[in-house]
């Protein structure tokens, strides 16, 4: 995904003077040092040729990767301007979600927002994006011709396809040597597919942010995917009978009860919680232990997203618990099996996960933001969750 650093930002300077080049300096929260910009290109018409100087009012969230932001972004544009129009909450954003959760329209307004997108020899994609910024832009010391705005385009364009083009031969180099789908597949095939899918994921979450979702944007998004193309006469056929096939599929299920999971694997493949919900016991263990180390952080003041080892223990163990859940959820439900081989790659991942929640949590234990007792007890719990999924694999692997 793009290298997102707005929330971060402290000020900076964008500077467009010299007709091709744009050279700034960004200071960013958690560095003494300015971030130093040397790109080749040329702003959009309304920075092109001058002097932008901005200010973050907000209050300042260091980036958890920042650690990885070079400090000199040395490559070309993409678009830069302080006149792109985004859609504004008139309220504090937690009282618009409220409201989106009533099915209600938060107020809003349009307004103008400063978006600085670059193309790094070190980071790929980076982008500063904000309404809230407080902005001085100098007289333009030149303007662009109608004919050097179109190469402007041309050029940002161009370096958004090559970051495509990347992001492509990575979804390229994952499907290399994949069996057919009709062959047995074993865990490391499955893992293989995964990590396709989680390159697509990406390509495709980086055309959203970049185009937006309107109805222009989800072309873009499309042909740019290689979902937009002209189907023969035979394709559109058998397109129609799947989408038939489908909704007949879907309609008998809605009209089928859910199975009822085996009364005798009750704690062993299923719980029902308090709210109903059949889970499996390692996967609410986890998410219940994630959620408890969650609140306890809140409690204690500290900062979750201000220490990226915190954060990083925190997140890391809430992601298990999502894994574990795709990885059983249908065992736990009384819907059988999935594929062996494929729930033992799901649960490589919730391990993966899980193995970056240790680290973190030592980490945190080196800084002692948490008090001895506390991290003893997290530990067992990691320790314990782990010696849960590593049986769950070998269980799986035996019936192979």
């Amino acid at each position: 995904m793009a290298f997102r650093i707005h929330d971060s930002v402290v000020r900076g300077e964008i500077d467009n003077r010299v007709k091709g080049i744009v050279r700034g300096r960004i200071w960013v929260e958690g560095r003494a040092e300015p971030v130093v910009l040397e790109l080749k290109g040329n702003a959009w018409p309304d920075l092109a040729g001058c002097l932008l100087t901005f200010t973050n009012p907000l209050k300042r969230t260091p980036h958890g990767d920042l650690d990885r932001l070079d400090p000199l972004q040395c490559g070309s544009i993409g678009d830069l301007t302080a006149s792109r129009k985004v859609r504004v909450f008139d309220i504090p954003l937690e009282d618009a979600l409220a409201m989106y959760r009533r099915k209600e329209k938060p107020p809003e307004h349009m307004a103008n927002c400063l978006y600085l997108e670059w193309f790094s020899e070190a980071n790929g994609r980076v982008v500063v994006e904000s309404a809230d910024y407080m902005l001085t832009i100098s007289a333009p010391e030149w303007r662009l011709t109608p004919e050097e705005d179109a190469e402007r385009a041309e050029q940002a364009a161009a370096g958004m396809a090559n970051f495509m083009g990347k992001l492509t031969e990575a979804i390229e180099q994952q499907q290399r040597g994949q069996k057919d789908p009709e062959e047995q597949w074993d865990e490391h095939d499955y893992e293989k597919f995964m990590k396709e899918s989680d390159a697509r994921t990406d390509k495709y979450m980086e055309l959203l942010d970049k185009y937006g979702d309107s109805d222009e944007a989800e072309e873009k998004i499309d042909k740019e995917m290689g979902w937009l193309r002209e189907l023969t006469e035979e394709e559109a056929e058998q397109e129609r009978q799947h989408i038939d096939e489908l909704n007949a599929a879907c309609k008998e299920a809605l009209n089928e009860p859910e199975p009822e999971p085996d009364p005798h694997r009750e704690g062993i493949d299923w719980i029902r919680t308090e709210e109903g919900y059949l889970h499996h016991p390692l996967q609410h263990r986890c998410s219940e232990s994630a959620v408890k180390y969650w609140k306890l952080a809140d409690e204690l003041g500290l900062d979750k997203t201000g220490d990226k080892d915190l954060e990083q223990f925190i997140f890391e163990f809430q992601t298990t618990g999502v894994k574990l859940g795709g990885a059983l959820g249908g065992l736990a439900r009384g819907q059988g099996y999935t594929d062996d081989a494929f729930t033992v790659a799901y649960l490589k991942r919730a391990l993966d996960h899980l193995h970056k929640s240790q680290g973190g949590l030592e980490a945190v234990a080196l800084k002692k933001l948490l008090s001895e007792p506390i991290i003893a007890e997290a530990r067992k719990e990691l320790f314990e969750i782990r010696e849960g999924i590593l049986r769950l694999m070998d269980g799986f692997r035996g019936r192979a």
